[in-house]
């Protein structure tokens, strides 16, 4: 429970933790042996502060790196149980709405103060059951705890006085309530960052929650939710509802009561959401909004002056990072032909160099894709590059290990009109296009239905300008990789078939989940 005040300091990213330093990764190492302990974890559903099994059976969470380790058995959510956390969760919303700004906010205070204590146990998870490298669930755990403490501060800035112009002869004033009960689906690839961030913006801002993790990583899931029962979240205001999409999501997206729906995935689910969301059912009195963050098709654009020697591992690390399974990686690099061969000179000995294996050495840097299905997703693609004549100069095949590890593959000679120039893969496949100016450069950039993330690598200051104005993408960096955006420094979120715009850790992400009221009172 909650026994004391938070002293509200300003707000700066949590630290990665240094794994060159011998205390740190003993104490990382002593965490995946108490995590592996744990295994088989027992996932539950949470509905109206009670445990439950649920009413479609049970389902196995994998170490995608090595997969007979059976991470999780999670309970599977029924239809039933969605429409019973639904109600729950409208039925607590009355009680949490009411609740001072102040004191939301200070259950994200406390969780993040227990999370930064257990930061290795929460990334031994990660390592486990999302395949995550020490220095990728590191990182996923750090944003987890930045978007608690940053939307904790957003949300008392909130609850404040709000600027309005005067108006002679009367009292004016602008307030923020919450919207109602939310239906928070998030993603695989940060389970733990992206799953807290959705759903404590949420929740600080007065809405009740039910939320539907991802069905490869419940245990971390299940972990977050237990941090918030240890902090006394009082019942129903966060329902967890493991289960499918077809049977739970849909049951909490189509709902007469569910007044939003945040969401985190692929374009195809997203498009799905957004297409029931805005079918009016009966009971509905509100038209949903959809906060939908949908991937991307990045790019890399490395200019005729780019710096080489830095640009080659920062190319690395933006695509095969993770195994290329974040919604920034860079998919699409494109290179002036006067750099071309150098930097293709340099680049590929160093992903020759990549080393893969079980994430739980630390020596390792590709571990396996989430799932089976995402593998064969990816080789199928793989396939269909090679038919439209594209050249395979690295990688290509299944990688070795018991888990589903694919090597890091590059292919040369991509047009525009290639399949793998425009799906999205979410895969450590990279795709190279050689253009012969700027303004070439910045067509093909621009040569997508998404607009997530993108690079523009040169050094002239007018180019810089032109490429600042004319790149279509939600987070544009210049001369440095497209991925790692940091909670309240890189506000993200895309355009077009990206999804919403919706600048998660920026300061206007909370007003997704709230709603003006003007009050005017005669003098």
């Amino acid at each position: 429970m909650l026994t004391s005040s938070h002293e509200i300091t300003t707000f700066h990213n949590e630290p990665f933790t240094d794994f060159s330093k011998e205390e740190h990764s003993s104490a990382f190492g002593e965490a995946l042996n108490k995590v592996e302990a744990s295994f088989p974890v027992v996932v539950r559903l949470w509905i109206d502060g009670e445990e439950k099994e649920g009413g479609s059976g049970t389902f196995e969470s994998l170490d995608p790196s090595q997969t007979s380790r059976v991470v999780a058995n999670s309970a599977k959510g029924s239809r039933e149980d969605a429409l019973s956390a639904i109600a729950g969760a409208h039925k607590a919303f009355g009680e949490w709405s009411q609740r001072s700004c102040e004191e939301r906010a200070e259950f994200l205070f406390k969780a993040a103060e227990i999370m930064r204590l257990r930061k290795h146990e929460f990334s031994a998870m990660m390592v486990y059951e999302a395949g995550k490298n020490w220095a990728e669930a590191d990182g996923d755990t750090a944003e987890a705890i930045d978007f608690l403490e940053f939307y904790a501060r957003e949300a008392l800035r909130y609850g404040g006085k709000q600027p309005i112009v005067p108006c002679q002869g009367e009292n004016n004033e602008l307030v923020y309530i919450p919207l109602g009960v939310g239906a928070v689906i998030p993603p695989w690839n940060f389970p733990l960052a992206i799953l807290v961030g959705m759903t404590c913006a949420a929740l600080v801002t007065g809405n009740t929650v039910v939320l539907k993790p991802s069905s490869d990583t419940p245990g971390i899931a299940s972990m977050f939710v237990d941090l918030m029962k240890e902090i006394g979240l009082p019942a129903g205001v966060l329902q967890f509802v493991p289960g499918s999409g077809s049977e739970v999501g849909n049951a909490i997206v189509e709902h007469a009561l569910t007044r939003f729906i945040s969401f985190t995935g692929s374009a195809e689910v997203g498009m799905g959401i957004y297409e029931k969301a805005g079918k009016v059912v009966e009971g509905q009195v509100w038209l949903k909004r959809v906060v939908a963050e949908m991937g991307g098709k990045d790019f890399m654009f490395l200019d005729e002056d780019a710096d080489i020697d830095k640009a080659v591992p920062a190319t690395h690390s933006a695509a095969f990072g993770y195994q290329g399974q974040k919604c920034s990686a860079c998919s699409r690099l494109i290179l002036h032909e006067k750099i071309h061969d150098q930097f293709m000179e340099k680049f590929l000995p160093l992903v020759e160099a990549t080393v893969s294996g079980h994430p739980s050495s630390p020596s390792n840097y590709l571990a396996a894709m989430v799932n089976e299905s995402a593998r064969q997703t990816a080789l199928d693609g793989i396939e269909g590059a090679k038919k439209d004549g594209n050249t395979l100069v690295s990688g290509g095949e299944v990688g070795e290990g018991e888990g589903w590890y694919l090597q890091p593959t590059v292919f040369t000679g991509v047009g525009r009109d290639d399949t793998i120039w425009k799906e999205e893969l979410f895969a450590p496949v990279l795709a190279v296009h050689k253009v012969s100016s700027f303004e070439e450069g910045i067509d093909a950039a621009n040569d997508t239905i998404f607009g997530l993330t993108g690079a523009y690598w040169g050094k002239d200051e007018e180019k810089i300008a032109t490429a600042k104005r004319n790149l279509h993408c939600g987070n544009l960096y210049i001369n440095r990789k497209c991925t790692g955006a940091l909670v309240g420094a890189h506000p993200f979120g895309g355009f077009n078939m990206s999804g919403t715009d919706s600048k998660a850790g920026g300061r206007d992400y909370l007003l997704l989940f709230l709603q003006g009221k003007t009050i005017s009172r005669s003098k």
